[in-house]
């Protein structure tokens, strides 16, 4: 690894981390918490609504930060739970008539911006932009999913590792 290689990843996570920022600005601007927002964005261009499970998946979210974001928003009257009659377990959230009214102008604005944002590449960089970033991301996971002992096989030469592989 290089120094060129560890700039880069800070400044590429440095960019991901301003990211994150802006949408959490945006969303705290609105009166919303950035992860209820990321749930309501994901529920508005759904109209039949998801299942809860559905939601973890798009999101990104655990269960347990799904569940107390659809109890709250379920408190405010903004989405509804419907019993899926052939999996009672399973209930479908969807947006209440006041739900999309509250999640329209944000949603669809940060729709816009995402949109326009992207058109001002061409395509071919719109292109690079998604199979880097998806390889970026799928590196990243593989490697913050080892653990400690497979990274130290993997690469010894670590600082942090102090394998004894003679045993």
């Amino acid at each position: 690894m290089t120094k060129e290689d560890k700039r880069n990843a800070f400044l590429y996570c440095k960019f991901r981390d301003e990211q994150f920022a802006l949408y959490d600005e945006y969303a705290k601007k609105n009166g919303i918490l950035m992860k209820t927002f990321l749930v309501l964005n994901v529920l508005y261009y759904e109209k039949d609504g998801m299942t809860q499970k559905e939601i973890c998946s798009r999101t990104f979210h655990s269960k347990q930060t799904v569940n107390l974001i659809i109890k709250n928003l379920r408190g405010e009257g903004y989405v509804t739970l419907v019993e899926n009659v052939d999996d009672k377990r399973n209930k479908t959230v969807k947006l209440t008539d006041s739900g999309r009214a509250y999640a329209e102008k944000p949603v669809k604005h940060i729709t816009w911006a995402e949109d326009t944002a992207m058109s001002m590449f061409t395509s071919q960089e719109q292109e690079q932009l998604i199979a880097l970033s998806r390889r970026f991301t799928q590196n990243l996971t593989n490697l913050v999913r080892e653990s400690e002992d497979e990274q130290c096989i993997a690469h010894p030469a670590r600082k942090k590792c102090n394998l004894n592989l003679e045993e």
